[in-house]
């Protein structure tokens, strides 16, 4: 879809676009297509060249990158491409491998992909292979492929073969980029020289000892793509076998792309013991455990290995992707991209004293960084000196992107305690936190953990979890606990304190209560008391319970002191949550969001007016209704507001003038798309909730349910479809059942009065409805398709 709409914008330019892609540079230096008019004094300074005014694509090209890119990543995300990749740099931009089966299975989502990179100023370059189609040519010839450490043992037949095969294919790949108006330029010999690898073990097969950039870089001068294969010659000129992962890593040695992407049919690398897709490898910690696993053999053995050879004599901070190729956008533009990220990482540490700390002024700023409140740093301080006195064990990386602290089991008890875990969003993205816990797991069998309800990484907690308990805006999440008199123990105490059942040992309870209690203090002297009484008027430090909770002698969790205060209000950030409570889209906002309703009449409409009413954060702007225009908007009391008819005309001046944040079409199915695509036209991105089923099954259009979509997902989208009813208590209740469900699930839904919507007719006639059910949509029905 994202594809489809930027061709169909480019279409009208794409003449001017080719010859200006085509264009003929002198120097010596690899250009990129000078999108922003601020980076020409940056050409002085980075190239010996620049490409003459009438070359640069228009304007509307760089527009709708960046709506295209909004689209599938943040603000951030959009800022990243304009900064990096539309502007002059010294470095390449990326080396992309091309398995054999993504040219005979994906060639056109390939060529789309490379198509659109071209036209919007990159050239990456793309080395490929073609292993299955050899493997089906030696089987058709008759000869039996033979592979000795995952390299393929090359004779003369086996090498002759594979010569014209892999011809062919840089053949198929640049005629069908040359359809898409991409000038490509096949390179198949010339770049890599090579030495034999081991010829009585492996024949002609080569090592790369010589990468020639020249044929690359005179390919790109000329505007072209550069197609290249994988194969190698001698100073002789004996054409030699190189395997195409470690081609392309040599490539990358030699150009220090940006990105290094490797495409896979499979879309990243999986775990055979789950068959769940890694999201992330961080090597240094991760290398060993993973070749002893059974599934790391062969081709996957050979990948990994070359891929950590590769990342070694390379720049900490670079990294490879493997991924399909329909998601090669999402991966160059996007922080959160898709696959398998492999990198070096970082190792764990650990420490079980303070004393193993070198330098403790770190460690306080680590756990104070994402716990910006009142008194947190005086409380992040005792904490710290608490733990001189306390059992404790320290998990983290280097530069402490992730810093889990638990405590072990009292003597009395079995459970060990989360007292605090801290993650920056690097940490989140990279796996790092799911390292450090996959550690924590390995050292205490038995765990228990409280986290905020409205923390953005909740869904994490919940999956590496057995169990979990929620109560008032928090949830208790704890493994290992298999007697049910225990987990009953555990809930009924967490029902009864909260995470205060933990007492001073968890340090988000701490900070919670400090903010609390500075904030009541701050209050208070703004009320006119004096300074002598507020500013000693309550304790932070530990403290025994009120004679009231000892009486009732209330077990306690590892035999931790609860200590008890009136319940608090929610809003407070978590260690658990590396973006703000708000969401990032509104870290730095102080201003309520203006949200403008398009057919406010419905049951739907009122209903969310209601809760915008007693929102603090949202404030309704314009409501529409052809119906009711000019008449004053009902249960609104934050101001007056009277009910606009307005036309996609109307939307578009809005929009273009940032008169509204959020956009929410509260319209019969078919009616809003004037009204969607009249927004995106103003200086901001604007949000749209789409109430209707117009664009449920549009996947540019994020799906909005929480409970099985990410929550960071729908937080960073801009186009989100709501689904429909009897979809979501449907969804909601089969979801956990899938894997043991033995056929087509079926629904009986039976919709109430409202359902029929507002304006009468037989379905919302009471006559007709008393006493009575009435059949409709038996099949085919639009929930179906959710």
């Amino acid at each position: 879809m994202l594809l489809a709409r930027f061709y169909a914008t480019l279409a009208t330019r794409r003449a001017r676009s080719v010859i200006a892609t085509s264009r003929i540079h002198t120097g010596s230096s690899l250009p990129t297509i000078q999108t922003l008019p601020r980076a020409a004094a940056a050409l002085t300074t980075s190239r010996k060249y620049s490409r003459s005014p009438e070359s640069q694509p228009h304007l509307s090209t760089r527009a709708t990158v960046v709506q295209l890119l909004s689209n599938i990543g943040s603000k951030r995300e959009v800022q990243q491409y304009l900064s990096h990749f539309a502007s002059v740099s010294s470095q390449q931009f990326a080396v992309i491998k091309v398995g054999g089966a993504i040219l005979t299975e994906h060639l056109q989502a390939l060529s789309s992909a490379l198509a659109f990179l071209n036209h919007v100023g990159l050239y990456p370059v793309v080395v490929h292979g073609g292993g299955p189609q050899l493997n089906k040519m030696l089987e058709a010839a008759g000869v039996e492929p033979q592979f000795e450490d995952g390299i393929r043992i090359t004779d003369g037949k086996t090498l002759a073969l594979a010569r014209a095969l892999f011809l062919e294919e840089n053949l198929k790949l640049v005629e069908e980029l040359e359809s898409l108006g991409v000038h490509a330029r096949p390179i198949t010999s010339g770049v890599f020289t090579a030495d034999y690898l081991d010829k009585q073990k492996y024949n002609l097969v080569g090592k790369i000892n010589k990468v020639d950039k020249g044929p690359i870089e005179a390919a790109i001068r000329a505007g072209c793509l550069p197609i290249l294969t994988s194969m190698a010659e001698t100073p002789e000129g004996q054409v030699l076998n190189v395997n195409a992962d470690i081609a392309a890593g040599e490539l990358a040695r030699a150009l220090q792309p940006l990105k290094i992407v490797y495409l896979s049919e499979k879309g990243g690398l999986f775990n055979a013991d789950t068959n769940e897709k890694i999201s992330a490898i961080n090597l240094d910690e991760e290398y060993d455990r993973l070749m002893t696993q059974w599934w790391v053999r062969h081709g996957t053995r050979l990948k990994i290995k070359e891929i950590k050879d590769l990342l070694d004599s390379l720049p900490k901070t670079s990294s490879v992707a493997i991924i399909h190729p329909g998601d090669l956008q999402k991966e160059l533009f996007t922080d959160t991209g898709a696959g398998t990220l492999i990198r070096r990482g970082n190792k764990l540490l650990f420490g079980t004293s303070l004393s193993e700390f070198e330098d403790l002024d770190r460690l306080k700023e680590v756990l104070v960084r994402d716990r910006a409140g009142l008194d947190a740093k005086a409380t992040v301080d005792r904490y710290v000196e608490g733990l001189r006195n306390q059992k404790f064990k320290a998990y983290f990386d280097e530069p402490m992107e992730a810093l889990a602290i638990v405590l072990p089991p009292r003597p009395n008890g079995s459970l060990a305690h989360l007292s605090t875990f801290t993650v920056t969003k690097s940490g989140w993205l990279t796996n790092v936190a799911d390292n450090v816990f996959a550690s924590i797991k390995k050292d205490f069998p038995k765990l228990a953990w409280t986290v905020r309800e409205d923390d953005e990484n909740l869904t994490w907690f919940f999956d590496k979890a057995q169990g979990s308990f929620s109560r008032d805006g928090e949830v208790l999440f704890w493994y290992g606990v298999e007697s049910v008199s225990e987990v009953n123990e555990l809930m009924a105490e967490f029902s009864k304190y909260g995470r205060e059942m933990l007492g001073d040992s968890n340090l988000e309870s701490r900070l919670h209560r400090a903010a609390r209690i500075a904030s009541l203090g701050a209050d208070s002297a703004k009320q006119g008391s004096g300074p002598t009484q507020q500013a000693r008027a309550f304790s932070t430090s530990s403290q025994s319970p009120p004679t009231w909770v000892r009486k009732k002698g209330i077990s306690r969790l590892n035999g931790a002191t609860p200590i008890f205060h009136p319940p608090s209000a929610r809003g407070y950030a978590t260690a658990t949550n590396p973006n703000p409570p708000l969401g990032t889209r509104n870290a730095s906002n102080s201003q309520p969001t203006k949200v403008a309703l398009i057919g406010a009449r419905g049951y739907t409409g009122q209903a969310l007016i209601s809760l915008i009413n007693s929102h603090p954060r949202f404030e309704v702007s314009h409501v529409s209704s052809r119906e009711l225009a000019g008449k004053k908007l009902k249960g609104y009391e934050k101001r007056d507001i009277v009910y606009e008819n307005l036309t996609p005309d109307d939307v578009r001046r809005m929009d273009e003038k940032g008169e509204v944040d959020c956009w929410v079409m509260a319209l019969p199915n078919g009616v809003c798309k004037p009204y969607v695509d009249a927004i995106g036209h103003g200086s901001k991105e604007s949000v749209i909730v789409d109430l209707s089923a117009d664009y449920r099954f549009d996947k540019s259009w994020t799906y909005g349910l929480p409970e099985l979509v990410s929550r960071p997902e729908i937080a960073k989208a801009t186009r989100i479809s709501n689904p429909g009813c009897y979809a979501t208590a449907a969804e909601l209740g089969i979801a956990p059942l899938v894997p043991y469900l033995g056929g087509q699930p079926t629904v009986f839904g039976v919709s109430g009065y409202s359902g029929a919507g507002t304006k009468p007719s037989p379905k919302n006639n009471v006559e007709n409805l008393k006493d009575n059910l009435i059949p409709y949509s038996l099949t085919d029905h639009i929930h179906e398709k959710e």
